[in-house]
């Protein structure tokens, strides 16, 4: 792209005019939304994004928005990006805020290059290229921002979807709901070991009466956690045996012949009760 272009002396020149049209194109713009972002908020980021803007125009080369002049830009557009995506914005909407942008720097180009064609073509084609590149950009960053989003939150639904009780003195319970994976089982894992370790306890109840289905890939994923728990000197009671479960378990070969098994979390608070010698007995009313 040519260093000769005057649209930096025109947008220099025509700064005022440009920036008011441009927040006049945002707020007439379909997918601006009132209701998440404040007039004020919008004119401060646009006031702030488009000082960068002019500081990018006088790099060496116009079109090549990864150079440092336009590092202020990029550095504001993620922000940005970063911001409207917490707030609830559409990848549209946050990449509005710049294409919105190109309206009225076409405007002004057509206005003051009426009578000279081949130069106003060749400015209409520099705006294009670099708003559509700095468009292109602030949708990335959006998605960047929010896959991070929902990668914390996927984090902490598995968390809060592995929650270990204590039951008892030295007697923890772990009820599983849902599918166990690759993922879900480390985060199983995890929290139930440092259970075992903050409470000192020596039985654990894994109740899978939440679990639909019990096969090959989530025995062994069940496998595993009791091993990790034996390791850390507790035993492991598997509570939640449906019928329809133990039939699937006998037809694919399915074998906890080495861990207690329970229909019902009673019984295994039950079995626990006797396995570190608690005594429970009925107290005649009144």
């Amino acid at each position: 792209m040519s260093t000769k272009s005057i649209l930096p002396e025109l947008v220099r020149r025509f700064e005022a005019e440009i920036l008011n049209d441009w927040m006049r194109e945002q707020r007439a713009a379909i997918t601006l939304r009132a209701d998440l972002l404040t007039d004020a908020e919008l004119a401060r980021q646009s006031a702030e994004f488009f000082a960068a803007f002019q500081a990018g125009l006088q790099g060496q080369d116009l079109g090549e928005i990864t150079g440092p002049a336009w590092g202020t830009a990029r550095d504001l557009l993620k922000e940005i990006a970063r911001l409207r995506s917490r707030q609830g914005f559409s990848l549209s909407e946050t990449a509005t805020f710049v294409f919105s942008l190109k309206q009225p720097l076409f405007a002004l180009c057509q206005r003051e290059l009426e009578r000279e064609a081949v130069l106003l073509v060749g400015e209409l084609w520099t705006i294009s290229v670099i708003i559509d590149k700095l468009g292109l950009f602030t949708a990335e960053s959006a998605l960047a921002a929010r896959e991070e989003i929902i990668g914390r939150q996927q984090a902490e639904l598995l968390e809060l979807s592995t929650p270990v009780v204590k039951l008892w003195d030295k007697v923890l319970a772990l009820p599983l709901i849902g599918t166990l994976d690759s993922n879900r089982t480390q985060v199983v894992m995890e929290s139930l070991l440092q259970a075992i370790v903050d409470t000192g306890s020596s039985v654990a109840i894994i109740d899978i009466t939440g679990v639909p289905t019990v096969d090959t890939l989530v025995a062994q994923h069940l496998m595993k956690t009791v091993s990790a728990a034996r390791l850390m000197g507790a035993d492991c009671i598997i509570s939640g045996i449906r019928p329809a479960i133990a039939q699937s378990m006998v037809h694919l070969g399915v074998s906890f012949t080495e861990i207690v098994t329970k229909a019902t979390l009673a019984d295994a608070l039950r079995h626990a009760f006797a396995r570190t010698g608690v005594s429970v007995s009925r107290q005649a009313a009144g």
